[in-house]
């Protein structure tokens, strides 16, 4: 197949996920030859535009995917369970942003900055990390490899985009009605998220931790391949549009100050250092969002570990955490010459 143009499909193409998806392939020039722009029964019909051309959502179905080399899912769980088998078995090769396959053994959990090379052992299926995950490794990775990170304890300030379109649409809604003296209304969360903060991401386990939090040490095992990563993490839903933001404080093997820290991050590719509190200049969400890199700043070492360093990343979860992270998946399975389902 090599590097030449390819018949994509996006299942989910509707979503917040799934529309940036789009954007990604048209913005980066991913060489595309066809569009396919897939949904669930919900949203088929809808359309959505790429090069300037508006395309009609298709319904998925077992033919969806005939003569399609690369597949970017985001319509959840369950479609892709069913649908990635479907897919492959075609000949297509599946970047899902579920986590129905993340802790497949057999399916490669990748940030391309983190662990490009496990992108060739796909067999046609790659998974998209959690969003919260994919950022904080943008900067924790590099300095793992440079001086061994034991454990992180970590507060996430998730913005409500990482639901959906529709609690994006909620939080404008209660802003809304909140300004002008209106009963709040809820349909997404269960207590109002305006003017509001809820430490409650995903479900609850029997451990007192949500799913969302223990994704961050599942996955950064894998992604890593850190088997002994320990991470203590709660995430909070904040009332932000788009941009995740993370506090972490990170244990390490080795020694670490500041200042190696900075030049080892200073070196990690598509990660910004913005780390001037003295001046007011720290990571936002409002200054990352729509941007393709993650910034990090508030270094310091930490006061209660022991070669411990605390951080605050921020990123676009949208992106690096789900759109970007897929296509570059992609432009690596191009590289790499590895953007095919082996056979036997």
């Amino acid at each position: 197949m090599g590097g030449g143009p390819l018949d994509v499909a996006v299942l989910g193409a509707t979503g917040a996920v799934g529309t940036e998806m789009i954007h990604v392939l048209e913005r980066r020039g991913f060489p595309v030859r066809t569009l396919r722009p897939l949904a669930t029964a919900r949203s088929a019909g809808k359309q959505v535009t790429f090069r300037g051309q508006a395309l009609t959502v298709q319904e998925v179905g077992p033919d969806s995917f005939a003569g399609v080399g690369l597949a970017l899912f985001s319509a959840g769980g369950t479609p892709s369970k069913q649908w990635g088998p479907i897919a492959t078995a075609a000949g297509c090769v599946v970047v899902d942003n579920s986590s129905a396959f993340r802790h497949d053994p057999a399916v490669p959990l990748v940030v391309p900055q983190v662990n490009a090379a496990d992108v060739p052992a796909h067999r046609g299926l790659i998974a998209n990390p959690n969003c919260t995950t994919a950022i904080t490794l943008m900067a924790l990775a590099p300095l793992h490899r440079a001086f061994g990170c034991r454990r992180i304890f970590a507060s996430s300030y998730q913005a409500v985009s990482g639901t959906g379109a529709r609690a994006i649409e909620e939080l404008g809604r209660q802003v809304d009605q909140v300004l002008h003296g209106r009963p709040v209304t809820k349909e997404v969360y269960p207590h109002q998220i305006a003017f509001n903060v809820l430490p409650h991401v995903d479900a609850f386990l029997p451990s007192g931790y949500t799913k969302e939090e223990m994704k961050m040490e599942n996955e950064g095992r894998k992604i890593m391949h850190h088997p002994a990563f320990r991470a203590s993490v709660t995430c909070v839903r904040v009332p932000v549009n788009r941009a995740h933001s993370v506090a972490v404080s990170a244990e390490f093997e080795k020694p670490v100050t500041v200042e190696a820290a900075r030049a080892v991050l200073a070196r990690a590719p598509g990660l910004d250092i913005v780390d001037d509190p003295a001046n007011a200049v720290y990571p936002m969400p409002l200054f990352v969002e729509g941007k393709d890199n993650c910034a990090v700043g508030r270094l310091r070492l930490d006061c209660a570990l022991d070669n411990g360093l605390c951080f605050w990343v921020a990123g676009d979860q949208l992106l690096r955490g789900a759109a970007l992270n897929a296509v570059e998946i992609a432009e690596e399975m191009l590289a790499r010459d590895c953007l095919r389902v082996p056979r036997g």
